[in-house]
Order: C-alpha cells, then structure tokens, then sequence
C-alpha cells in the first residue's frame, strides 16, 4: 500500500477524476509526490468499477483500491450479504479472503471473522478498508488460509472458501482444478469446522460438484437480474440425507426462493399446444434453469409448459411469486404476419425455434422497443410460433 494515495488532496483528486480517461492519466506526468500516474489511475478506475457493485465502499472516505481485477472477482454487496446469512455459529475464518467484501459481511452475523489472504499487499488493502468501515471484529492474517487451518487447533463453527480457477478447460471445470484444492482438503476442514461455505462460479456442473465433495446438505444458485452470480455449496458435519437445491433470486430488495430435495426434480408435468391470447407467459429466472427442475417449475406454480425443449410456461393468471419473468400476450402470429407488417417493434426472445434472434431482427426488420416482445418458440406439438406480448414483471 502507498499511504500517500490516502492524503485529503489526493483523494479530492480521484474523487473528481472518476469519469476522467485514467488511460491518459496513467501517461502523464506525476502530480503528487511519491505517487505514480499508474497509481493514481487504478485507483480511479477501481473506485470507479465499485459504484454500483460495492456502493458502501465507494460512498466511504478514505477507501484504498486494489487493482481493478480484484474488484472484477470479488463478491459484491447484494450477494454478500445473502451468504452472511448461511455461516454458523460465532466464529468463522474467511481462507481465501481477497479484498474483504465476505468477511465484513460475515462479521456483521458472527461475534468473530478470520481473514487470511496470501497476498500481503491485498491483505493490508482489506484490513485497511475494515479499520475505516469500522469492522472491528476481524483479524487479518497475510497468509495462506489452508496452511492457518493446518497449523492451528483453533476450531470454527464456519469456514468459508472461494477457490480460483487455476486453469481454463472450456466451460467445464472441476474444484480439483482450483486454488485451494478443497476435494484433497475437505477432511482437515471437516476437523476444524462443522460447516463450510464453497462459493464456486455458476459454470460448475451440480452434478459434478455434488461428485466430488460430500455431507452437501444445500446448494444455493445465486442469481441477481436474471444472471446466475455464483454457488454456494454448503456442506455440514455428518449430514447424510438428500441435498436441497435453492435457486435464489435477489433483485431491488426482492428476494424469492424455489427450494426442492435433489430427489425429487424429476417430477412429471402438463405440455400444451393450446395458447390464447390474454393469457401469461412465464420465462424462469437464470437460478431457476441452472437448478435443472425444469418440470417441477410447473408443478411447483401450476403452469403449464409449452414444450419438452422449450423451457417456458403458460398459465391463465399472474403469480407474482414466480421468479422470472411474465408475459401478457397480446397477438399469435405466424411467418406470413411478420412479413406484411412494415412496422415491427419489439424485442426478440427465442426459445427452442431454429433462428438466431439477430438473423430475426434482420429478415423481418424488426426496431427495438423496451416494453414490447416477440417471443419465438415450439409448443408440445412441434409447431413454431411467434408470440407478441407486454412484459407483466421483470423478475
């Protein structure tokens, strides 16, 4: 850390640089004794990245910024607080703890919060921003998380670890394949823990995970706007029932939750080829299509589904408990109507139809409108169908 970058007149400076191009910051001369332009332009950018993901940081005095990475990979506020809510007990060491945004969290739920980071210059950035945050109650170790564990006979009610990917294999990867290892490690933090919290991208297959790790007692898909943020994987000592899956939406202070027993998402469910206009039609949040139930959506809200492939639903009233998004519709139309309207609006959603939605919007020369959709899909007896239709609710 340069403690130069926390001085009134340097931090006035970032303040009202922050939409400034930090590309020519970074190449002009220095302004502030003992303090690079590169310096000063990551912290603009950094703070800069922070606003909307990490608001009570940027709106605190006197923040340090780490590299603009660390903002990229850290959790943010809305899901911080969400995994605050699962740790267990009064005490609980963060392993992998980064720039801290977990462990304060943490530390407004448990008496006590240890954050370990093997990187000492993040590790003094996170304690730094929890003494002006007035985190009391954390102790920050600048070391690596799972050699504390191993050398210590301390005991936590919780540990909480979000491993780094070590190497790129597609878009399927393994938690053997990420730093720490928690497969080879999960015996020792067993012994030292009754609960562990492994956050993991929402790239990891459940299937997979659930192979590798065991005692999984929840797993929480986390998604916020309808865009899956990451799993939660929680494994209690000596549990050995069936594994609840909770897809968890959180928008604008909303928060739902379809919950079910990894046993029974092979439920039965109602397909129709029968739509009508004025009825609704339901698009499942990004949770709730990762959690793979795609039957028990319906049965769960008593909707009906269009197709085997086609992961949308219909049902003839609003239930605003449903997360994801609903549609009114207000027009089935076919090939032949799209091609005699001049003037078609909306945005364009597909769903099991064999078209891009970019190829659409230029055969048909379709303009965008915020509110109005144009809904291509299959229904259960394998005809493609457009629908047009207002959106009833976002999430």
């Amino acid at each position: 850390m340069n403690n130069k970058l926390l001085a009134k007149a340097v931090q006035d400076y970032i303040n009202a640089n922050l939409n400034a191009d930090v590309n020519q910051i970074a190449l002009a001369k220095s302004m502030f004794e003992g303090i690079s332009p590169a310096e000063l332009a990551t912290q603009i950018a950094a703070k800069k990245k922070s606003a909307k993901k990490l608001p009570t940081w940027f709106h605190t005095e006197n923040i340090y910024y780490p590299p603009i990475l660390s903002i990229e990979q850290t959790s943010s506020e809305l899901t911080a607080e969400y995994k605050s809510k699962l740790a267990k007990g009064d005490t609980l060491i963060d392993i992998t703890g980064g720039l801290g945004i977990d462990s304060y969290y943490f530390s407004r739920k448990v008496k006590t919060v240890t954050h370990c980071e093997i990187n000492p210059e993040l590790a003094a950035i996170a304690q730094h921003n929890a003494q002006v945050l007035k985190a009391i109650n954390i102790a920050f170790k600048a070391e690596d998380g799972i050699a504390y564990i191993k050398k210590n006979d301390t005991f936590f009610d919780t540990i909480y670890v979000d491993p780094a990917r070590r190497a790129e294999k597609g878009k399927v990867f393994m938690l053997k394949d990420c730093t720490p290892d928690v497969t080879s490690n999960l015996d020792i933090l067993l012994e030292k823990s009754s609960r562990i919290i492994i956050k993991t991208a929402p790239l990891l297959d459940i299937s997979a995970g659930l192979a590798e790790l065991k005692q999984v007692s929840e797993i929480h898909i986390v998604s916020v706007k309808n865009e899956c943020k990451e799993l939660l994987w929680i494994i209690d000592k000596g549990y050995e029932n069936d594994t609840k899956v909770r897809a968890v939406t959180l928008n604008r202070g909303n928060e739902k939750d379809f919950s079910f027993y990894k046993s029974s998402s092979n439920a039965s469910v109602q397909f129709t080829d029968n739509l009508n206009i004025g009825e609704y039609l339901y698009e499942p949040d990004a949770a709730l299509l990762k959690s793979g139930a795609f039957n028990l959506i319906g049965t769960t809200y008593g909707i009906i589904k269009l197709h085997p492939q086609t992961q949308l639903f219909i049902a003839d009233q609003v239930k605003t408990d449903f997360p994801g998004r609903i549609f009114k519709i207000e027009s089935i139309l076919n090939t032949g109507d799209l091609k005699k309207d001049t003037k078609l609006k909306g945005n364009v959603i597909v769903r099991n139809y064999p078209a891009k939605p970019e190829d659409l919007v230029k055969k048909y020369k379709i303009i965008a409108d915020q509110d109005q959709f144009l809904i291509f899909t299959k229904i259960a007896n394998g005809a493609n169908v457009i629908l047009k239709a207002s959106i009833i609710q976002y999430y």
